[in-house]
């Protein structure tokens, strides 16, 4: 009987020769030389075998922030080395990927876009935690919000750069990164001392 990983290979292999939408659960058993219900044991639609696809990509980015110099680094060289680390996981088989994600966004597919936008979520939330991003309630959620559109929009690059290495990807992501860092920085250090005026002239009044 064929394992998870096994599958999830031989689905990609396959998609990398003729094109993801072509790729039957039938072709992948008969690669493997085992029945469908051998592959329904592990996968119930060739739709599990994306989202088991893009786990491979969380675990690699949490392997990453394992590396003894991880947190040695800032918090926008984590968050890069992270990202990075995602989209190098499926490097191998961009094509594939990149089929599979266009497939996500054919029209009358929002029965797998919506859990396809909660995996987002999820991929973002484990970043979070990796890079040690501790931020609470507003600030939070425009943390949230800033890296989930800088991860997608490093994604959606990514997907079309045929740069050695995904260098181009790595220098627009940094790009992005310091941005929103500077933003933040911005944003927040302003409200600081809005605040403490704030607070000097209620003194001042009493």
């Amino acid at each position: 009987m064929a394992t998870r990983n096994q599958i999830v290979d031989t689905a990609v292999e396959l998609g990398e020769h003729k094109s993801w939408e072509a790729v039957r659960l039938h072709d992948i058993a008969a690669s493997l030389g085992v029945t469908l219900d051998d592959v329904r044991a592990h996968f119930r639609e060739k739709e599990d075998i994306v989202d088991a696809w893009f786990e491979r990509a969380d675990s690699a980015m949490l392997k990453a922030a394992q590396v003894s110099d991880f947190f040695y680094l800032s918090p926008r060289q984590r968050l890069h080395r992270l990202i990075m680390a995602w989209l190098g996981a499926l490097y191998p088989y961009r094509k594939t990927t990149r089929q599979m994600i266009y497939g996500k966004l054919e029209p009358g597919h929002i029965h797998i876009q919506v859990p396809g936008l909660m995996r987002v979520s999820r991929t973002v939330q484990w970043m979070r935690e990796a890079a040690g991003r501790d931020a609470t309630y507003i600030r939070r959620a425009l943390e949230e919000t800033a890296l989930t559109t800088i991860y997608l929009a490093a994604f959606l690059h990514w997907m079309n750069d045929r740069s050695s290495g995904s260098a181009r990807t790595s220098r627009f992501l940094e790009g992005c990164l310091s941005a929103a860092e500077n933003l933040d920085r911005l944003i927040f250090t302003r409200s600081a001392d809005i605040e403490a005026t704030s607070g000097e002239k209620a003194h001042q009044s009493i």
